[in-house]
């Protein structure tokens, strides 16, 4: 699977007593697979995945999944404590269509992850993962930092692609970019202009929402007074080629985007993409169109953003900011609280210049 470009970090929709809001969760995917980005990640930290019970973060990933526009990369966040709960989720995002597992450290127990516990875990859910794995370090949630050594030795693994690391630090990045050099390159299947082929692009169901509905209907039922079944019309065929990538690393952080993909990232799975990702996206095409002034200036607009909203206030900022730029974002679900007034004064002030 090809990890490269802008991937939104997807929150979870709630109605004000805390439910789940799965219309507005499906009217957010289907604007985000109107925007240039390469993909979604549902259910990370961003998602409130910790808030969710597993029946609600299986709904939130078919909801996400049958909203989504099928050449968009969809990546589940799967990861709990325990291996076999890792995989039971990973499981069920791979009946669905995703294309990779998004696995955050196992942190509960942080004081006994050696080295050895860590590169346990995850071998043993790559081992068995139907989807590809990537690792991810988010160490503002979870305390831990997952050692560049460990990383290393995982890249290894032929089920493990590549990474988001979270940490904000770029020259941690450039390390995990050396550190992971040496793994063995991947053939992937991508397009003929080099976006990446999803697994739901092959399918022949692709066009068949999950609840067994379609989008068409022959004029010739219309007429006959008969119940009309609807058909989804055929696809065309996706003319592919191959590349070859080496380990895919994704920062997590928009204020170092720019200096990121210097460093060797990929791209960047961001919470600002969820609610800015025109903004985002033109950092990553300036820079891939080698115009390092306009990426730069581009990197300069989002930094304050990435860091008072997505940074300091975190989730309920990001669904303030949602809300501010035409998605739904509602409130976070409990013990977080929505922002303050001065707090939304200050969002208000930030998103004038990354309206879209």
């Amino acid at each position: 699977m090809l990890l490269e470009g802008i991937f939104a970090a997807v929150t979870t929709c709630f109605y004000p007593d805390g439910r789940p809001y799965w219309r507005k969760l499906e009217a957010n995917m289907d604007r985000y697979s109107l925007t240039p980005m390469s993909g979604m990640v549902l259910l990370g930290s961003t998602g409130e995945a910790v808030m969710l019970s597993d029946e609600e973060s299986r709904e939130a990933l078919r909801v996400a999944r049958d909203a989504t526009a099928p050449e968009k990369v969809l990546l589940a966040g799967v990861a709990r404590e325990s291996v076999i709960e890792t995989l039971r989720l990973a499981d069920y995002a791979a009946e669905l269509g995703y294309d990779a597992v998004l696995v955050r450290t196992p942190h509960f127990y942080r004081k006994q992850m050696r080295n050895r516990e860590m590169l346990t875990y995850y071998q043993a859910v790559a081992d068995r993962s139907p989807l590809p794995v990537l690792l991810y370090s988010v160490p503002s949630c979870t305390a831990y930092d997952l050692p560049i050594e460990v990383v290393a030795e995982l890249a290894m693994h032929p089920n493990i692609v590549g990474m988001k690391d979270s940490s904000g630090n770029v020259e941690r990045i450039a390390e995990l970019v050396k550190a992971t050099r040496s793994a063995k390159k991947r053939t992937v299947t991508v397009t003929t202009v080099f976006a990446a082929v999803t697994s739901r692009m092959l399918s022949p169901k692709t066009d068949q929402p999950a609840n067994g509905g379609a989008t068409f209907v022959a004029a010739g039922q219309l007429i006959s007074g008969a119940t009309a079944l609807a058909e989804a019309p055929p696809r065309p065929p996706v003319k592919t080629r191959t590349k070859e990538v080496g380990f895919q690393l994704l920062c997590g952080s928009a204020q170092t985007l720019y200096p990121s993909l210097e460093a060797g990232a990929t791209g960047g799975v961001l919470a600002l993409a969820s609610f800015a990702p025109q903004a985002c996206c033109e950092v990553y095409t300036a820079w891939a169109e080698k115009d390092t002034v306009l990426a730069a200036e581009k990197q300069e607009r989002i930094a304050k953003a990435g860091i008072e909203i997505a940074g300091k206030m975190g989730i309920p900022g990001v669904k303030y900011a949602l809300d501010v730029n035409g998605y739904y974002g509602g409130r976070p679900r409990m013990p977080l609280l929505p922002l303050t007034g001065d707090e939304q004064r200050v969002v208000d002030e930030l998103m004038q210049d990354i309206r879209n």
